[in-house]
C-alpha cells in the first residue's frame, strides 16, 4: 500500500499509472484541499479533504483524468437504455441523495469491467462527465463537486474510487456500490419478508378512478391468484380525475371514493393482503387548502397542466412535522401496512437557493440534502415505531445507497407495456440495491393478447418482485391461469430468484439473458431468440425460462442431461434428452425447461 499526500490551492496532478489525475478549483477563496491516494492492485482510491479557517460556502472543484479506449464499448449508468459510447461533448450524468447514484462504468462486449468510478458523496449533487474524446480515442472523465447551492461549511471530505480490474462488470458495480455505503457511513434497512411478496397495484388498471368497492373486487381476484400486497396509487385523496397534482398536499381521504377507509382496509386484510397507499411527498397542490399555510416555504412552483403544485422545503421543521404526522395518522387510523412515497426526486433547486436571500430564516437545517435525510430518517423511524414491518416503496430515479436507509422496496421507473425497459431497469437495480427488495414496474398488457405472449412480461421481470396492474375481473381465465402458475413458480423458487447470486449478461444488448442461483438450483431467463445459454445439471438442476417469443431455446449443456418441458401454465408437454454441447430444444413460448442430470440407466 502506498500513499501520496499533496496540498492543493488551485490545481494539481497525480499519476495514475500512465494517467494524470487533476484537481481543479478556480476560486478556492479561503479553502485548501489536501489529496491522499492509496493503491491496491488495479483499484485506486483518492480522498479530497477541504478546510477553511472560517465557515464559508465551499468552492466548486473538478477531478479530471482520461484513459485510452482499450476494449471498452459500453457505458453503464443507472439509466440502462443509454448503453452506447457517448462523445465527451454529450455525456453528462449526475447524482444526489434523491436522484441516481454516484457510479459510472465502462465495459466491453464480454461483460468485463474496464473502468468503474464511484464517489463516496451519496447526499450532495455530484456531476459526472465521461465520454470519448474524438481526437485521440480516450475516455475523458470530469467529476464535479459543489456545483449546486450549498450552505457554509468549514471542513469537507470526499473519496473517489477508480476500479480497473478485469472482472465481471456486475461484480465491479456491486463492489463499487458497497464501497459507497461503507465510505459514506450508510446503514441500509433490512426489508421484511412482505417486501418480496407479489403485489397488485391499482395505478395502470385504475389510474385515479379508484373506489373502495372496485378495489375490494379486484383484491378478491388478486388474492385468489396469490398476490399478497396492494398499493392504491394516486386518486384516493381527490375527487378529481384529470391526472394533475393540483389537489395534492392536504392528503384527506375522498369520502366519495372511500367513505369508511378503516373498514375498507379491514376487508382487504381479511383477504390476506397488506395495504399501502401513495403519497407525493413534497407536493402541495395549488388548489390545496393548506397551500397558503406553507407560503414562503416552497423550493419552486410549477403551474403546468401535469403539475400544478409547489415543492415543499424540508429545511423548515414545520414542513417535516406536517408530512410525518400525516403518515403516522394514516397508519394508525386506517391500519395501513405501508406507503408508496413518490416524487422525492422533485426536491431540489430550480436555480438559486431561495434561503440565501432570507439568510436561512425559519430553517433549522441549512443544507437541503441534510434536510431530506432528516425528513426520511424521521419518517421511517416513526412509522416503524407504529408498525415494525412497515413497507416503504421508492421509485427508480431516487435509488442511490442513501435512499436504502429509509425504504425497503425499490421499483423500476414507469415503463408501461415495455418488457425490455422493465427487464433492463430491474437488472440494474439488482446490481445496486444490495439486500433491498427490487420491484418491477407494474405489469400491464391488453386483454386480447394471447396468454403465452402476455407471459413474456412476467418472465422478463421474474428476477425481481413482480407488481401486476391489469383489471383482473375483465381478463380471460387463461390469463389468470397463467398468472397463478407464475406466481406459484416465483414463490417456489424465490430464494434463488430474489436472494441468490444474480448475474445479468450482455449489457450492450440490454440483457438478453439473466441468471440467478443458490446452493440448490439455478434459474436462467432467455429473452432473445438465438441466444445460447449454458447449463450444467451435474452440479444442480437448472430451469431455463423461454421469454424469447420463439418456440425453441438453445442450450449449451455441460453434460448429458434430461430436460422436462413445461408450457406457460405449468403443464408438462414432454421430455427431451440433451447431449453434451449445443442443443436446440423445442419449448413452448413463455414455457420452461427443467434440466436435470440424466439417470444412469438412461446413459
Amino acid at each position: 500500500m502506498k500513499f501520496i499526500l499533496v496540498m492543493l490551492s488551485l490545481a494539481t496532478a497525480l499519476a495514475v499509472d500512465a494517467v494524470e489525475l487533476k484537481v481543479n478549483c478556480e476560486k478556492p477563496g479561503s479553502w485548501k484541499i489536501v489529496t491522499e491516494k492509496s493503491v491496491a492492485g488495479d483499484v485506486e482510491e483518492y480522498e479530497f479533504r477541504l478546510s477553511s479557517p472560517t465557515a464559508a460556502v465551499p468552492p466548486r472543484f473538478d477531478v479530471t483524468f482520461d484513459v485510452p479506449q482499450l476494449d471498452a464499448h459500453h457505458k453503464w449508468t443507472t439509466h440502462p437504455e443509454k448503453v452506447t459510447m457517448p462523445p465527451n461533448w454529450s455525456c453528462h450524468t449526475s447524482s444526489r441523495l434523491c436522484a441516481s447514484m454516484p457510479l459510472v462504468a465502462f465495459l466491453n462486449d464480454n461483460d468485463r469491467n474496464r473502468i468503474c468510478v464511484s464517489a463516496s458523496e451519496a447526499m450532495r449533487f455530484v456531476g459526472f462527465e465521461a465520454g470519448l474524446r474524438e481526437e485521440d480515442c480516450r475516455i475523458v472523465w470530469k467529476v464535479t463537486f459543489f456545483s449546486e447551492p450549498e450552505a457554509p461549511l468549514s471542513a469537507y471530505s470526499v473519496k473517489l474510487r477508480i476500479d480497473r480490474r478485469d472482472v465481471f462488470f456486475g461484480d465491479a458495480i456491486r463492489e463499487g456500490t458497497d464501497w459507497i455505503v461503507r465510505s459514506a457511513g450508510l446503514k441500509p434497512t433490512v426489508p421484511p419478508a412482505a417486501a418480496f411478496e407479489p403485489l397488485y397495484s391499482a395505478w395502470y388498471s385504475f389510474h385515479q378512478d379508484v373506489s373502495d368497492k372496485e378495489i375490494e373486487a379486484e383484491c378478491a381476484e388478486a388474492a385468489k391468484l396469490g398476490m399478497k400486497v396492494l398499493i392504491v396509487d394516486d386518486g384516493w385523496q381527490t375527487d378529481d380525475n384529470n391526472r394533475g397534482y393540483a389537489y395534492t398536499g392536504d392528503w384527506e381521504m375522498s369520502k366519495r371514493r372511500f367513505p369508511d377507509m378503516a373498514a375498507h382496509v379491514k376487508k382487504v386484510h381479511a383477504l390476506g393482503m397488506k395495504y399501502m397507499i401513495w403519497y407525493g411527498v413534497p407536493m402541495m397542490g395549488l388548489k390545496a387548502k393548506n397551500y397558503e399555510r406553507f407560503k414562503g416555504k416552497y423550493l419552486w412552483t410549477s403551474n403546468s397542466r401535469w403539475s400544478g403544485y409547489s415543492c415543499l422545503d424540508p429545511r423548515f421543521p414545520e414542513v417535516r412535522e406536517y408530512l410525518i404526522s400525516l403518515y403516522e395518522k394514516a397508519l394508525r387510523e386506517w391500519d395501513l401496512d405501508g406507503l408508496k412515497l413518490d416524487f422525492i426526486d422533485a426536491i431540489g433547486f430550480h436555480g438559486a437557493d431561495p434561503a440565501i436571500k432570507e439568510n436561512y430564516a425559519g430553517r433549522d437545517i441549512k443544507a437541503l440534502p441534510a434536510a431530506v435525510d432528516r425528513l426520511m430518517k424521521d419518517v421511517f423511524a416513526r412509522l416503524k415505531a407504529i408498525k415494525p414491518d412497515v413497507l416503504i416503496e421508492f421509485r427508480q430515479g431516487y435509488i442511490g445507497p442513501a435512499i436504502r436507509q429509509y425504504g425497503n422496496m425499490m421499483r423500476a421507473a414507469d415503463c408501461p407495456g415495455d418488457l425490455l425497459a422493465n427487464r433492463a431497469r430491474t437488472a440494474n437495480l439488482r446490481l445496486t440495491s444490495g439486500g433491498t427488495a427490487v420491484h418491477a414496474d407494474m405489469l400491464e398488457w391488453h386483454r386480447d393478447e394471447r396468454p403465452e405472449v402476455a407471459a413474456r412480461y412476467v418472465l422478463s421481470t421474474m428476477f425481481s418482485t413482480i407488481q401486476y396492474s391489469v383489471m383482473l375481473r375483465t381478463y380471460p381465465e387463461s390469463h389468470k391461469r397463467m398468472i397463478a402458475h407464475w406466481l406459484k413458480f416465483s414463490r417456489d423458487h424465490r430464494d434463488a430468484l430474489l436472494h441468490g447470486e444474480f448475474r445479468p449478461h450482455r449489457y450492450g444488448a440490454l440483457y438478453p439473458w439473466l441468471e440467478a442461483e443458490n446452493a440448490a438450483e439455478r434459474l436462467v431467463g432467455v429473452y432473445v431468440a438465438g441466444t445460447v445459454v449454458p447449463v450444467d445439471a451435474s452440479s444442480k438442476p437448472s430451469f431455463v425460462l423461454n421469454g424469447t417469443g420463439a418456440g425453441d431455446v438453445i442450450v449449451d449443456s455441460a453434460t448429458d442431461a434430461t430436460a422436462d418441458v413445461f408450457d406457460t401454465f405449468g403443464v408438462q408437454t414432454g421430455s427431451v434428452k440433451l447431449s453434451r454441447g449445443l442443443n436446440r430444444v423445442k419449448a413452448p413460448v413463455s414455457g420452461y425447461l427443467h434440466v436435470r442430470q440424466r439417470a444412469l440407466g438412461h446413459l
